[in-house]
């Protein structure tokens, strides 16, 4: 009887284990199978349409703009040092780093006492050298008068002899007596070539002492000179920098004291390349006097200034290229020298081009032009200036097309596009349907079935799915994948 128990619970555990294995073969076996069938159906491959930005070539007439960077100076600054050394003894309250200061204010005045001495000095030695003109003068009359006396005394003289003379004639006179009248004649002669020399002595002393006068004349206009010198003044309105001194410090002759700056006159120095250069010149090669727009960027907050072209520097430096221009400001208030702007100069005017992306065009001038049925072409242009993100180039048989704004990897010739054009919302709200109670079950029933989509993915759909309007071009989608 025992057997009999045991063989039946044996028989029943083995049939329970044959109806396992034939469950999981048949599980196995399914899985094949379906997996067959996917394998077996046919996919249809579609086409990959890739959205795109594109912008149109229209030929309008565009003014380009030439952007360097460039550093403002000053046109007109002065450099005050202290023409004498000493000790600066007294400054103007404005004679501080940046301190404002007028045309003729007295600014430092350095000790004068020496060059106060040297100039009493100097005056009395143009007094003494005066009084002595006054004696040398007073001297050459006292030596003409005696000219006259003696020119009157052998006036006398010669009468004398004359008469003796007219005597001797006679035979009243005797020779001893025209003897002594000749030797009488002769010492007045000789008295009066004495006076003469002594005329010309008195001449040449007060030639002497004229000359004296002048160079007297000029010690105390160099000491007069050289007490001015102690004193500075401003040569012009302006302001203050580098202040180096201090009231009661000593300073050495021709000693930088600071810089006299005008604010109002202003320039900005900058540089530009060759090419750029060639293009700001007019028909004569000379600069043209083009609008210049300068811009200081001050903690985000752009300040513009405008100006002119001026001048062009006369060589190139040693180590640089391109050319060195500088540009007159016409109203500079806000800006300092030494502030590094923006320069913005506007070039001749360019006729018939067209301002796209720069993003459009290769390397080469390549672009991508939209063609029939929104499929992708090559096109060509030419490049003629480039603008920050835009470039402006010339399309010669392009007018009216539209390229692509953005050049990719995945675009090229022959593709299929889905253009987005300037003005229009990059991403469209997608159109909506309502489905059907049988539509929307064969729709879950082909998401849940789908073992190729992971959980996520699923949920997102069925999500969609249950909702009142459901994607129209998920539906398509959907069911061009069920093959309805």
């Amino acid at each position: 009887m025992r057997f009999f128990r045991r063989s039946l619970v044996g028989l029943f555990l083995m049939a329970l284990t044959v109806g396992l294995l034939f469950v999981g073969g048949h599980s196995i076996y399914s899985a094949l199978q379906d997996k067959w069938a996917r394998e077996s159906t046919p996919r249809t491959a579609r086409e990959r349409v890739f959205s795109v930005n594109v912008v149109a070539l229209e030929p309008a007439t565009v003014t380009p703009v030439l952007t360097s960077f460039g550093e403002v100076r000053a046109r007109r600054t002065l450099d005050l040092r202290a023409p004498v050394g000493g000790t600066v003894v007294e400054l103007s309250p404005d004679f501080q780093e940046g301190g404002t200061v007028r045309k003729g204010q007295l600014l430092a005045r350095i000790d004068p006492a020496d060059a106060q001495t040297a100039v009493d000095v100097s005056r009395t030695d143009l007094v003494e050298a005066e009084a002595d003109l006054g004696d040398a003068q007073n001297a050459l009359a006292l030596a003409e008068d005696d000219l006259v006396a003696a020119q009157d005394q052998l006036a006398l003289r010669t009468r004398a002899l004359q008469r003796q003379l007219d005597l001797k004639t006679r035979g009243v006179g005797t020779e001893a007596s025209v003897e002594t009248a000749e030797l009488a004649q002769a010492a007045a002669k000789q008295s009066v070539l004495t006076r003469r020399q002594a005329i010309q002595q008195a001449e040449a002393r007060v030639n002497q002492a004229r000359t004296l006068i002048e160079r007297r004349r000029i010690n105390l206009t160099n000491a007069e000179r050289l007490l001015a010198d102690t004193e500075v003044f401003a040569a012009f309105d302006g302001r203050l920098s580098g202040v180096t001194t201090t009231q009661g410090s000593l300073v050495a002759n021709n000693e930088q004291l600071a810089e006299l700056i005008d604010p109002d006159a202003l320039e900005v120095a900058f540089r530009v390349s060759t090419a750029q250069y060639a293009r700001l010149l007019d028909d004569a090669g000379a600069l043209t006097v083009a609008p210049v727009t300068v811009t200081l960027d001050v903690l985000g907050t752009d300040l513009s200034f405008e100006g002119r072209l001026t001048r062009e520097s006369a060589a190139v430096a040693d180590g640089t290229t391109g050319r060195l221009l500088f540009a007159e400001l016409s109203d500079p208030q806000g800006l300092r020298p030494g502030d590094f702007v923006t320069v913005a100069i506007e070039e001749p005017v360019l006729e018939r081009v067209a301002v796209i992306p720069s993003t459009a065009v290769d390397a080469a001038g390549a672009v991508l032009v939209l063609g029939e049925d929104d499929r992708l072409e090559n096109g060509e242009v030419i490049v003629l200036r480039r603008q920050g993100d835009d470039v402006i180039v010339l399309a010669r048989g392009l007018r009216g097309r539209e390229v692509v704004a953005e050049r990719s990897q995945l675009l090229g010739a022959g593709i299929k596009v889905k253009p987005i054009r300037a003005g229009r919302p990059a991403e469209e709200a997608p159109e909506m349907v309502e489905l059907d109670q049988d539509r929307r079950a064969k729709l879950i029933a082909f998401v849940e079935a789908n073992g190729r989509l992971s959980k996520e993915m699923k949920a997102r759909m069925l999500a969609r799915l249950g909702e009142a309007k459901v994607p129209a071009d998920m539906v398509e989608r959907l069911e061009r994948r069920m093959g309805s």
